[in-house]
């Protein structure tokens, strides 16, 4: 095996216990991600390649500068399988206004009623997907994600115990499907696209595919924070 397989491999068999103490680690410094910041340090990258996927994907409308910031919380669900631990994405409905047919993780804008980030994650999680409270475990959270349409996400990373009896509300969610942890723990899964604007301007973002999905933008963002974190020495 390579450094990074066998590194890797190791994570993969983390507990709940020792990955909640991976996140509850102090990131030094612990700073808010963003599309705009992920984008800017891709644009130099020696590996960026254009994006070459069927169909096309849209990029959502960048909110005004001066436009409030919304806060939203994101679920992110590590099923304890068998062979190790897999994360819950949702495929969004393609007719949906804003992130139409992307892939997500459950979670939407924070409510009032709220208490905080892991209550809203949990809410969203049981609204969209069906996923029992009871279920999860929350482990920690990873560094928060400012989204070029105006969200501040909080990631929650929590720990599922099945069986699960998911059923996705039919509004926002076309489909719930798992991917093994591992697949997201191997850098070479990390890569990182681009595509070109009608108007010429170009933005590049961190893509994931698996199989037939293409789990870009900033899920995968998300995703190479949850993966530095994991393993980190």
């Amino acid at each position: 095996m390579t450094a990074a397989q066998l590194k890797t491999h190791a994570v993969f068999a983390l507990t709940r216990t020792e990955i909640a103490a991976r996140l509850a680690t102090p990131r030094d410094p612990v700073r808010a991600r963003s599309d705009l910041q992920t984008a800017a340090q891709l644009l130099s990258a020696a590996d960026l390649k254009p994006y070459e996927g069927r169909g096309a994907i849209a990029f959502a409308s960048p909110a005004p500068p001066d436009a409030p910031r919304m806060a939203a919380a994101v679920l992110v669900p590590l099923v304890e399988r068998e062979g190790g631990f897999s994360l819950i994405l949702t495929q969004r409905n393609a007719d949906l206004k804003a992130h139409a047919g992307q892939i997500s993780f459950p979670g939407g804008r924070m409510e009032q009623e709220d208490a905080n980030a892991e209550a809203a994650a949990l809410r969203e999680a049981h609204e969209e997907i069906g996923l029992d409270p009871k279920t999860v475990e929350i482990l920690g959270r990873l560094d928060p994600y400012r989204t070029v349409t105006g969200f501040d996400v909080t990631p929650v990373v929590g720990a599922v115990s099945p069986p699960l009896a998911l059923k996705p509300d039919p509004v926002e969610v076309a489909e719930i499907f798992e991917v093994p942890l591992a697949f997201f723990l191997d850098p070479a899964n990390h890569q990182r696209h681009s595509r070109t604007s009608p108007s010429g301007a170009v933005r590049a973002y961190y893509a994931m595919p698996y199989q037939d999905r293409y789990i870009w933008g900033a899920t995968a963002g998300m995703l190479v924070n949850l993966y530095e974190v994991l393993t980190a020495k």
